[in-house]
């Protein structure tokens, strides 16, 4: 696969004789901006717990009004989703789901050091995300009706999940 050039500056891609590497917008300045924080959730063991609202409290604390948002959990046993946020019973189904799946204490698995749902919950996360990015404009994140953000933990105990946000965007 061939090797991308780095694309110049806005104002040197005329001079550079490569156009299509960028297209300038005549008398538009834009300054972007960035907000990080890092916020815990406590849960209760396995579930799904949503934290939108933890979440539009931080891109409020930003002053941020459009861009976008980048989440990521610092662990490898849980995981972030946006799902449906109306009916509780689709978080129960999910559940089920991949309880069907990643089966604790399964005699495949030999990481068993921390406890027999250690491993499913490794495996858990790799079939899910630990990241997600959501964009958002007018100080709102861009979320559909029914969808709210969700950690998902897949441990058995309950545990303090730590989520770095990172937002991107203008004033």
């Amino acid at each position: 696969m061939p090797v991308m050039p780095r694309s110049p500056a806005l104002s040197d891609c005329s001079k550079a004789g490569n156009e299509s590497c960028c297209v300038p917008v005549k008398g538009v300045t834009m300054s972007l901006s960035q907000y990080q924080a890092i916020f815990e959730v406590s849960t209760r063991g396995r579930g799904l717990y949503e934290i939108t609202q933890d979440v539009a409290r931080q891109l409020k604390l930003s002053g941020l009004q459009q861009g976008v948002i980048h989440l990521l959990v610092r662990h490898t046993s849980a995981s972030l989703l946006i799902q449906e946020n109306a009916d509780p019973d689709v978080r129960v189904d999910l559940e089920s789901f991949l309880g069907r799946l990643c089966p604790d204490g399964d005699s495949l698995y030999i990481h068993t050091m921390e406890g027999p749902d250690d491993m499913p919950a490794h495996v858990r996360t790799a079939l899910t995300t630990v990241n997600l990015s959501i964009p958002f404009a007018d100080g709102s994140m861009l979320l559909g009706t029914w969808q709210g953000i969700y950690l998902w933990e897949h441990r058995v105990h309950p545990h303090r999940r730590t989520i770095a946000l990172h937002a991107l965007g203008t004033a």
